[in-house]
């Protein structure tokens, strides 16, 4: 079995029922060619690096998937190069790397939700101590050396 994921873009200027039902298309095409389907992530309307076909903005889906063989890859791409409501895509084989990074994002262990958490960790930490620190900033002079600071606040 072999692992891939396709990202592709909708053009926003189509209806909400005309964008989901867009993704689930091809989502259905890839059951009918016997692939497992592993995961579909819809990211939502997103902006664009820069134009395409005179939009600035796009509907982002990716969907993971497996594979017994890789044969339907290309009928399969020429369909979406051939869509009108598609802007972009993308097909990428994933190595067994790949399958556990998106693993492990799908679980929060990295990305955006292991940020969140460990924000959220930290603000806990602010108020029970009730103290708060920019980034960088140390929390004591305990660091220095008396003489050190002493020869700061002379220099002030």
């Amino acid at each position: 079995m072999r692992n891939y994921e396709i990202t592709f873009i909708v053009d926003p200027v189509l209806s909400t029922e005309d964008i989901k039902s867009t993704a689930q298309t091809y989502v259905d095409n890839l059951q009918k060619e016997g692939c497992e389907i592993v995961y579909v992530d819809e990211m939502g309307l997103r902006t664009l690096a820069y134009d395409i076909n005179k939009r600035s903005n796009g509907v982002y889906y990716s969907v993971e998937f497996t594979s017994p063989d890789g044969a339907f890859i290309n009928p399969f791409e020429l369909a979406l190069r051939r869509d009108e409501r598609i802007l972009r895509f993308l097909t990428v084989a994933l190595d067994k790397y790949g399958v556990q990074y998106n693993a492990d994002k799908r679980a929060g262990k990295i990305g955006k939700a292991k940020r969140k958490k460990q924000d959220k960790l930290a603000k806990s930490e602010v108020a029970a101590h009730g103290v708060s620190r920019k980034k960088g900033d140390s929390p004591s002079l305990s660091g220095y050396a008396s003489g050190d600071a002493e020869s700061f606040k002379e220099e002030e």
